[in-house]
């Protein structure tokens, strides 16, 4: 997946998540000398390396650069905040302290000698979150399909980077159609993936990601009545337990005593009704925790760069299950 992100979408290639454009050929050999570094230098090139140390006193941050030269990101140069947020343009320590061990994209804004005889450069990570952003996320619109990489898990939804460090939310609930309890349940921090801008408020963007995996008919065609096949138990009801097939794909199996969300498990597919969108199970056994696995993408996410419209429901179903992406929102209608 990675090498997909900073390959093949030409889209938005100068504005990758951080850690993607590190693996560029472009970006190794800006980096491989000196010269190749002060060339892209005169450029104004975004570049990207690893973050090797913050000073906790003055919160600088110090990045690693060919040839002995020292790179140094400032606290006020450490990441874009936009006036008007709830942090009031206030940058976090938190925000600089994490970034140590992990890579950093930036743009040189000055190459000197210090009185010890080092060259110094100076680097800015807010000059390209700003160029990203005023260049390029500014301009997407919900429906749009744009790479990201997961940072960080939370109850609640995953933040993704989605451009030179700057940071999104996905919300469990957009996570897939298959209901999970946790975000990790379906992604790993690090994880690069692939998202939809769900909405743009206020200058920030949130996404959407169930949108990809395929609709109901899509999923239901891997699968045929008679079948053993594996699945994850996702909840445990009084009438029933869920078992998830595919990440939007999920049936309903009778109780089945130790079943526990979370279990991976063998279960029989007894019929498949495209017109209730039910598929009826029966739960064989259980085999240990399930761990997440990459998901598919039902969408050529080197093509297709958006959609206005995403019909999960089969035809000639009672029941309709949409987005349908319009300026600000997306509009959602009958999600499982």
């Amino acid at each position: 997946m990675a090498e997909q992100l900073s390959i093949t979408n030409e889209y938005c290639k100068s504005y990758l998540p951080e850690g993607a454009l590190g693996r560029s050929s472009g970006n190794k050999l800006n980096l491989q000398s000196r010269k190749a570094f002060e060339e892209a230098a005169s450029r104004g090139v975004i570049l990207e390396s690893t973050c090797l140390m913050c000073d906790c006193t003055t919160m600088q941050l110090s990045v690693d650069l060919p040839d002995g030269i020292r790179g140094i990101i400032s606290k006020d140069e450490a990441c874009f905040v936009p006036n008007g947020t709830s942090s009031g343009g206030e940058i976090k320590d938190i925000a600089i302290i994490t970034r140590v061990g992990k890579p950093v994209q930036f743009k040189v804004t000055n190459i000197s000698e210090n009185q010890r005889g080092e060259t110094v450069a100076t680097l800015s990570r807010r000059a390209a979150q700003v160029e990203c952003y005023r260049k390029y996320l500014s301009t997407l619109t919900p429906g749009d399909i744009i790479p990201a990489r997961i940072t960080h898990l939370e109850p609640f939804g995953a933040f993704c980077d989605i451009g030179c460090g700057i940071i999104s939310l996905l919300t469990v609930d957009k996570v897939s159609v298959s209901r999970i309890s946790h975000p990790a349940d379906r992604f790993k921090p690090g994880e690069f993936i692939y998202a939809v801008v769900s909405s743009v408020e206020d200058g920030r963007i949130y996404l959407s990601h169930r949108e990809l995996l395929g609709t109901w008919e899509e999923n239901a065609a891997a699968f045929a009545p008679g079948q053993t096949v594996t699945g994850i138990i996702r909840s445990v009801e009084d009438y029933g337990v869920f078992v998830e097939l595919s990440p939007n794909l999920a049936g309903l199996a009778e109780l089945y005593d130790g079943a526990t969300p979370g279990q991976c498990c063998s279960v029989y597919i007894k019929s498949i009704i495209p017109e209730r969108m039910k598929i009826k199970l029966v739960l064989i056994d259980t085999c240990g925790e399930a761990e997440a696995a990459p998901c598919r993408y039902y969408v050529d996410t080197d093509k297709v760069r958006h959609i206005d419209r995403w019909l999960y429901s089969p035809v000639g179903c009672k029941k309709t299950v949409e987005t349908v992406f319009c300026d600000g929102v997306a509009s959602v209608a009958g999600m499982m």
